[in-house]
């Protein structure tokens, strides 16, 4: 019997698992009106996002971006981060939007093109939450031997963060939870955690927030129990040896969303401010933690 139709396993939990498991698969979103052209294509790497009409914001999207560029544009959507690092690595992609983790381990391999704003600066905090329902739970400390959901391997806020947290206070992560799965999405952390799958996990602080206006049912039974420290906002990037007239167009366009009225409602519905150019030690900070993790 699958995992899935097992019968103690209740309905919102196998909505989730089925969901979960489903976020593995590539998907290649294409252009419609620019299908025949001849200009090539703009391809740019995605990683799973919580809008709930996702497809129908990435076909506005996009839409956007041919008319700004004037060039036919493809979304490659992949399952988790380490995908869409490979392909940016090897050149298969032109752009990608990265979590800053796999940019400060890759960034000789890649270029830094755009960071996005979010309540007027380029940066954000992972958020450890627990489940609001158990009121023991009030710190990390509290989740020694519980579940515990990470998002992805290759995520700052929901993976990195925690793994310092815990090694700065003498603690081994291996060892430290009963149990801990990855969720391959930050919605779905919130989820696990919603449903009792996990009694704690990590999340990005900003999808969180998000979340909290547009599906407070979800957040309203988690409990935030612990901020990091401001840091660099997950970066547009470019393969490194992407044409010099193409990143510095598409720099542009990223950099001009704010200002044009099509532009400024897609950045609303990510709950954005918009772009900067930012820069390399915007993520010096994530490059610590990760050398500390590493040492430990």
């Amino acid at each position: 019997m699958s995992p899935l139709s097992h019968p103690l396993v209740s309905p919102p939990r196998r909505d989730f698992l089925a969901r979960a498991a489903g976020l593995s698969l590539g998907v290649v979103l294409p252009g419609t009106a620019w299908a025949n052209a001849s200009k090539r294509a703009i391809r740019i790497g995605l990683t799973p996002v919580f809008l709930d009409d996702q497809v129908s914001f990435t076909a506005r999207w996009r839409r956007w971006l041919e008319e700004q560029l004037d060039r036919p544009v493809i979304f490659v959507q992949r399952g988790n981060y380490r995908e869409v690092v490979d392909l940016v690595r090897s050149g298969k992609i032109d752009f990608a939007w990265l979590c800053g983790f796999p940019y400060v381990r890759h960034r000789r391999e890649m270029r830094l093109v755009a960071v996005p704003e979010w309540r007027g600066q380029p940066r954000y905090q992972s958020y450890l939450i627990a489940d609001a329902r158990n009121i023991g739970i009030r710190s990390l400390a509290d989740l020694r031997g519980t579940v515990f959901a990470y998002s992805d391997p290759d995520s700052n806020s929901g993976f990195l963060y925690p793994q310092y947290a815990l090694t700065q206070s003498g603690k081994n992560p291996a060892t430290y939870f009963s149990r801990t799965f990855f969720t391959w999405a930050h919605r779905k952390v919130v989820e696990a955690v919603s449903l009792g799958i996990a009694s704690g996990g990590a999340v990005d602080g900003y999808v969180w927030e998000m979340l909290s206006e547009i599906h407070p049912e979800l957040t309203s039974v988690t409990r935030i129990i612990e901020k990091s420290p401001p840091l660099g906002y997950p970066p547009f990037v470019a393969r490194l040896d992407i044409p010099e007239t193409d990143l510095q167009r598409f720099r542009t366009v990223l950099l001009g969303m704010a200002d044009d009225a099509q532009g400024a409602a897609l950045l609303q519905r990510l709950r954005l401010d918009g772009f900067v150019p930012g820069s390399p030690d915007l993520y010096d900070g994530i490059a610590r933690m990760a050398e500390k993790v590493r040492r430990s």
